[in-house]
């Protein structure tokens, strides 16, 4: 039996190349040759951009084709899996995200792992990924993911107090300055809303739409604001005192 042909490649834009990644990127693709480096960075590069712009299309053309060219790369397996999730295929994305997460021996994965599996209707696994013991080894920026993630698997149990409780001192610690805290206070404004204490929803949402000047929520569309409102923190200098220099940042992409 004749194997299938293998799927062309998208092309790539001229200049196009892995000198367009991070360096920790590049570092990565150091066991493949230069030929190949190159190629595959490319291709790294465009899944970037067209994610940028929400070309999923694009964007899994690209990470299709640097899979198939360098498919030992925890870095390409986690492109493609970012694919899937961004496209809502949660059993690929998934899939995907072990298989990068085996190679690369890491844990940073797990808030969208456990996101993931609520994509898929699972939110008691979500939240057995979030009470592992890797979980506790996680980077600053992937704690507060998770903690987000977790609010979410508990509202999805019907679980709301829990979620707000979750959050709470969290989003208290929270200062303006933080680049979390566009994401933090709307994730608390929607469990508090799903609890039932509209009010304080209200205010939370108003507190993120004020500082989500990357437009990370549609907070600022809930108040029927066109722009975000300027609002002065008057605990700003008690919040950063009891924070010893805030919660870690969460990472990018997770539902809210």
């Amino acid at each position: 039996m004749e194997r299938a042909p293998r799927p062309r490649d998208p092309e790539l834009p001229e200049g196009v190349d892995a000198g367009g990644l991070d360096r920790s990127l590049r570092t990565e693709l150091r066991t493949l040759s230069k030929e190949n480096a190159e190629g595959v960075g490319g291709h790294l590069v465009m899944v970037g951009r067209a994610l940028d712009v929400e070309d999923f299309d694009l964007a899994l053309a690209h990470a299709e084709a640097a899979s198939r060219r360098a498919g030992r790369v925890a870095i390409v397996r986690e492109s493609l899996g970012l694919v899937h999730y961004r496209r809502g295929e949660w059993s690929r994305a998934l899939a995907e995200f072990r298989t990068a997460r085996r190679l690369s021996g890491t844990h940073h994965l797990l808030p969208l792992m456990a996101d993931a599996e609520r994509g898929l209707g699972r939110p008691e696994r979500a939240l057995e990924l979030a009470a592992t013991p890797e979980a506790k080894t996680l980077a600053s920026a992937e704690q507060v993911e998770l903690a987000i993630v977790v609010a979410g698997a508990r509202g999805d149990l019907g679980q709301h107090a829990a979620a707000v409780l979750h959050l709470s001192e969290l989003v208290r610690r929270t200062t303006d300055r933080d680049p979390w805290a566009a994401r933090l206070r709307y994730a608390y404004a929607a469990a508090l809303e799903a609890d039932g204490a509209t009010d304080q929803a209200q205010t939370w949402y108003a507190r993120a739409a004020a500082v989500d000047a990357l437009q990370e929520t549609d907070a600022a569309e809930l108040l029927g604001e066109e722009e975000a409102p300027w609002v002065v923190d008057l605990d700003d200098g008690e919040d950063e005192q009891a924070d010893g220099g805030g919660p870690p940042a969460p990472g990018a992409g997770t539902r809210q």
